[in-house]
């Protein structure tokens, strides 16, 4: 027993001894007032009181690059870069990400002039004027703050994807190619015709094994495998007989470059009659199907008004 004592005992001093404060941390600071004085001239477009805010030494730095010697941004060429957001977006702001705030942290160790880091995690928002293209973006971003509460240093992290697309928006793009006939638009024919004369088994054969179905009155878009999607189309049979299918203008295939996606999207409406009282009920629904290298359907999503088959 004395011996577990001891081990504890050492164990309670090796904890004690292992861990050291090398200063503070904020929830309330000068300096993430000054942070967010700037945030919120940046987002009024205000470069001169954005300037006021930067020491004339500023640098930023973008935290996601590669280059080792990457000198940043001087305080002229930062401010030029925030008036592009204001400039170019509309409907521009920044704000907390959800659940979120800033911290001030003042360090002990090798920091003799008393620089405060900041540190905020930011939704960065707005529509480009020209492309269109919705910025809803996390950004962390890392200031140093001076004793004359003054910005010295950012380093921004963000996701460089939307700027990316709002680039190659500039220009127009083909993304493939769209087929008014093809042997997947056959398969697609094949089978709702299947249906309309009741061959249930045909029907289920042009899908894969694995295929997964969605239904646009689903919560959140949620797909169901094809054993649900059979137990589905029982309940409806017991209910409803299919008088006839008639096809809606023309199915177009398309063969998107972008993911070599193969999806066919087709317009029907499906002449029911209710068995209860006879009763005949057209309902229109326009399905998207992908399929795969094999031809089988490998996922379905059916746009309909289901409150029609009450």
């Amino acid at each position: 027993m004395k011996t577990k004592i001891l081990s504890v005992m050492m164990l309670i001093a090796f904890i004690s001894t292992a861990q050291k404060k090398n200063g503070t941390v904020y929830i309330e600071h000068p300096a993430i007032e000054t942070v967010n004085q700037f945030v919120k001239a940046s987002v009024a477009g205000d470069r001169s009181k954005m300037a006021s805010y930067l020491a004339e030494d500023f640098k930023a730095y973008d935290g996601n690059t590669d280059r080792a010697n990457d000198k940043g941004m001087d305080k002229e060429a930062f401010l030029n870069n925030q008036m592009l957001y204001f400039k170019n977006l509309d409907y521009y702001n920044i704000e907390p990400f959800p659940n979120s705030y800033p911290d001030a942290i003042e360090y002990k160790k090798d920091n003799p002039n008393g620089t405060v880091w900041v540190q905020t995690w930011d939704l960065i928002k707005g529509v480009h004027k020209t492309t269109g293209v919705k910025i809803d973006a996390a950004s962390h971003r890392l200031y140093t703050v001076n004793k004359n509460n003054k910005i010295t240093m950012l380093i921004y992290y963000k996701n460089g994807a939307v700027i990316d697309e709002i680039r190659s928006s500039f220009t127009n793009r083909t993304n493939g190619t769209i087929y008014n006939h093809h042997e997947f638009i056959n398969t697609v024919r094949k089978l709702m015709y299947a249906i309309e004369n009741n061959d249930w088994d045909k029907a289920y054969g042009f899908y894969d094994k694995d295929a997964r179905f969605v239904d646009s009155s689903s919560p959140e878009f949620k797909s169901i495998p094809l054993v649900e999607q059979k137990a589905i189309d029982k309940q409806i049979t017991e209910k409803f007989d299919v008088a006839s299918i008639d096809m809606v203008g023309y199915p177009d295939y398309l063969h998107y470059e972008m993911g070599d996606a193969h999806v066919v999207q087709s317009w029907w409406n499906v002449n029911f009659i209710r068995k209860s009282d006879k009763k005949a009920i057209t309902v229109p629904i326009h399905y998207q199907m992908y399929f795969n290298e094999d031809g089988k359907i490998i996922r379905e999503t059916a746009y309909y008004n289901p409150k029609l088959l009450d």
